[in-house]
């Protein structure tokens, strides 16, 4: 996808290549198939022009990790309009894990160094989820974490086999939903706060 937020930290066109070169790569061979020398054979050039336009493997996976969370916050996007919000960014959120589950695990899977991402990046895809929380970011958190290990189990193959994963998704975020709104008056709290 290779989209920017902004101009504060352009990519160039030809490191835009690189970084598009990388997620196929994830996508194809995952995250132990992702090295220089396999993107640079992806891209079409010799693996020290790499190093022109990204310094090193790390600040080339932190690019494909801003771009993984510029596309989820486009996912998320149309979700908020969603007559459940939640349930959609759920929905989001578990094909995108599954569609890309090379990017997904590089995304998830180790500290996140977030000085280190694209201005915005990792924020764009954080605020439908807080504002499908009501504003509540413990909420938010909460779902992200749900949806997370919803999503790494289904990629790991941990569930047993027959499992309805559908309706374990789906009870999950009812559970969320649920705890956005107050027992006693059935209104939603500000903030999901009671």
């Amino acid at each position: 996808m290779t989209t920017r937020l902004d101009d504060r930290d352009p990519l160039s066109p030809r490191a835009q290549e690189i970084v598009a070169a990388a997620r196929e790569l994830l996508d194809e061979a995952g995250t132990a198939g992702l090295s220089m020398r396999r993107v640079a054979e992806r891209g079409g050039i010799r693996a020290p022009s790499i190093y022109k336009h990204l310094p090193d493997k790390e600040a080339l996976e932190d690019a494909v990790i801003s771009d993984g969370f510029v596309e989820l916050a486009a996912a998320f996007s149309t979700a908020q309009s969603a007559s459940d919000p939640l349930a959609a960014l759920a929905i989001s959120f578990r094909q995108f894990a599954l569609a890309h589950p090379g990017l997904y695990r590089l995304m998830t899977e180790r500290p996140l160094r977030r000085d280190r991402l694209a201005p915005g990046a990792e924020e764009a895809a954080a605020a439908p989820v807080v504002a499908a929380a009501g504003g509540d970011e413990h909420l938010a958190r909460a779902v992200w974490a749900f949806a997370h290990g919803m999503a790494i189990l289904e990629l790991n193959g941990r569930f047993p086999p027959g499992a309805d994963l559908d309706a374990a998704w789906e009870r999950g975020i009812a559970s969320f939903s649920r705890s956005a709104v107050s027992p006693s008056s059935g209104r939603a709290r500000p903030g999901g706060r009671g």
